[in-house]
């Protein structure tokens, strides 16, 4: 059993990116652009038959067209207990199946707030918030600015630049004394 004292409140990222394959693409993307809108996610890029949901411009659920029945899967993501209570109501508003309403989960751990939802295609979906009622879950990284990212990229490239020159004047020294050593 987890002791309480033990438990880490962190909502950094683990994982880059997931993909969900669907037998019904365009139901899929109706529910998840309107069940996840409560959390900020919306369709950020698309091909045929496949979507990539995010926020913050962060595409982080990716939904595939597949002829394959698949085997339905849980994905948790990380939100504010208002957030989880709208996804909940949203996620049932666009077809969605109650699969546990919004509540703490005591048997994980004493701040343990989710709600689940059962998706079109059976795919268990939850919002969840490891903070106590009242605490702010640690904010997502903050995105550099177009202007921070362009003025990084000059600085790179001029540390990129003095190694290879550095490297061609000891090899143009090398050429050198090798000549003078040919006389």
């Amino acid at each position: 059993m987890l002791d309480p004292e033990d438990v880490v409140i962190s909502s950094r990222p683990m994982i880059d990116h997931i993909s969900l394959r669907v037998q019904d693409f365009s139901r899929a993307v109706d529910f998840y652009k309107s069940a996840l809108a409560p959390l900020g996610y919306k369709v950020l890029m698309e091909f045929p038959n496949v979507a990539g949901l995010g926020a913050d411009g962060k595409a982080d659920l990716w939904i595939m067209q597949s002829e394959q029945q698949s085997n339905p899967t849980h994905i948790a993501i990380n939100g504010e207990r208002p957030q989880i209570n709208a996804f909940h109501e949203a996620a049932l508003g666009s077809g969605g199946s109650d699969n546990g309403p919004p509540g703490l989960r005591l048997d994980y751990h004493p701040n343990y707030y989710a709600a689940f939802v059962l998706d079109p295609e059976g795919n268990n979906i939850e919002v969840v918030c490891h903070a106590p009622e009242g605490v702010k879950a640690a904010p997502r990284a903050a995105k550099k600015s177009a202007a921070a990212k362009k003025s990084a990229k000059p600085a790179k490239k001029a540390a990129a630049r003095k190694p290879a020159r550095k490297a061609a004047k000891v090899a143009g020294k090398g050429a050198k004394q090798s000549s003078k050593k040919k006389r």
